[in-house]
């Protein structure tokens, strides 16, 4: 999956937008104004060293942990974000499907903590 697939299906999503608050080279993904994906666009001087393209994506912390040890190496704690709750993903190196699972799953915690008659609108 590359950048431009990536954040076409992101938008896909029923109610997704994107802004940039934090500059230039990071697109943030938001539902109802909550950060569900963050994708690194590069070109940073505030980048981790050797950077590869990443996004970081907010899942349970045991979800976190459970990818992390599956995915040593391609799935690891968040540079810039609370690393209990975020996790930075290689999409490069992963498959197509589960960036999208993973995705999906980002997503759907997002709406889990929405309210009620909010929710109601993307279940």
């Amino acid at each position: 999956m590359n950048i431009e697939e990536l954040r076409e299906f992101i938008l896909s999503l029923s109610g997704v937008t994107e802004d940039q608050p934090f500059g230039d080279d990071i697109i943030t993904f938001r539902l109802e104004g909550k950060i569900f994906v963050c994708l690194w666009l590069g070109g940073s001087p505030h980048d981790m060293k050797d950077a590869e393209p990443h996004f970081a994506i907010k899942l349970l912390p045991e979800r976190n942990e459970e990818l992390r040890l599956e995915h040593a190496g391609d799935v690891a704690p968040a540079w810039h974000w609370n690393k209990k709750h975020w996790s930075d993903v290689f999409y490069q190196r992963m498959e197509s499907r589960l960036i999208r699972e993973w995705i999906m799953e980002s997503y759907r915690l997002i709406v889990s903590k929405l309210p009620k008659a909010i929710r109601t609108k993307y279940l």
